[in-house]
């Protein structure tokens, strides 16, 4: 059997990241009782997204990984056989922090972490003052429910990523993400489905809604949600989510259809490394 069944949530911040730590285990509660077998929350799920400013009391939302928070989802993956993936803030030593996700299997083991690769530095994205550039590859997690890897966010532009994630044998990718409108929807609604074609497995794409004006004021900007999962063959499975409703957007997937399209376009086979020098040139 090859059929399971994922989520992904997209939520509006609460204001402090004990009620944003509660509200994401009534997401696990309310995807155990549908049956849900995977679940991977929004990019930096339990604060607000800070890096539309630049200040150091944003730096307190880090912590170790495995820490707190792994740990204590660890305890709800175990109870209700989830795998979950949880995207943090990472703290490796002070000073020394990373955007992240730790992988969390069904029998509540920590399995590892992706730490986010590529950094954007521009207005309202002013993650370099937050984040130093992942360091740990592109690792693909053996779960109870298959394959998994995670991209993160603005990770989706590079192609490189994407492809690395196929060569270690994912079958479904979680991109967390925090993004507004402007220069991004037609990218959003573009770059997933392309990626997972190219690469032949799913891909999972969240995004946050709401505009966090009671921690940013003017500064503040507005997430679109529109969540969603795409094929192999780069369709959506199901309906793409609302642009401003909290929502945990769950759908059937069958990973055997990364079988079948492997087979009818042999992209892993006719592909030309030895070609491909001038891509990774400084």
């Amino acid at each position: 059997m090859t059929t399971i069944k994922a989520a992904i949530t997209q939520a509006t911040w609460t204001g402090d990241k004990e009620s944003m730590l509660a509200k994401h285990e009534k997401f696990v509660e309310t995807a155990a009782a549908a049956g849900v077998q995977v679940i991977c929350f929004q990019e930096l799920f339990y604060g607000p997204y800070f890096g539309n400013v630049q200040d150091q009391k944003y730096y307190e939302y880090a912590e170790s990984v495995p820490g707190p928070t792994t740990a204590r989802f660890a305890e709800l993956a175990r109870r209700h056989n989830m795998v979950i993936v949880l995207p943090v803030y990472e703290e490796e030593q002070p000073g020394v922090l990373y955007n992240t996700a730790a992988v969390i299997d069904a029998d509540g083991s920590y399995l590892g972490k992706y730490r986010k690769h590529h950094i954007p530095h521009l207005p309202s994205f002013w993650e370099k003052f937050y984040f130093r550039p992942g360091n740990l590859g592109y690792p693909v997690f053996d779960t109870a429910v298959g394959k998994v890897g995670v991209y993160i966010c603005y990770d989706r532009h590079f192609p490189e990523g994407w492809r690395a994630l196929g060569l270690g044998g994912a079958e479904l990718v979680f991109n967390p993400s925090a993004t507004k409108p402007g220069l991004s929807n037609r990218l959003w609604e573009l770059e997933q489905p392309a990626a997972a074609a190219a690469n032949q497995y799913f891909i999972a794409a969240n995004n946050r809604i709401g505009t966090e004006s009671d921690e940013f004021g003017d500064a503040a900007v507005t997430f679109y949600g529109s969540s969603y999962f795409v094929d192999p063959r780069g369709n959506y499975v199901g309906e793409v989510a609302s642009t401003d409703t909290e929502e945990l957007v769950v759908r059937e997937i069958d990973l055997g259809v990364v079988r079948e399209v492997r087979g009818d376009w042999q992209f892993y086979r006719d592909r030309r490394p030895d070609s491909y020098d001038s891509i990774v040139a400084p």
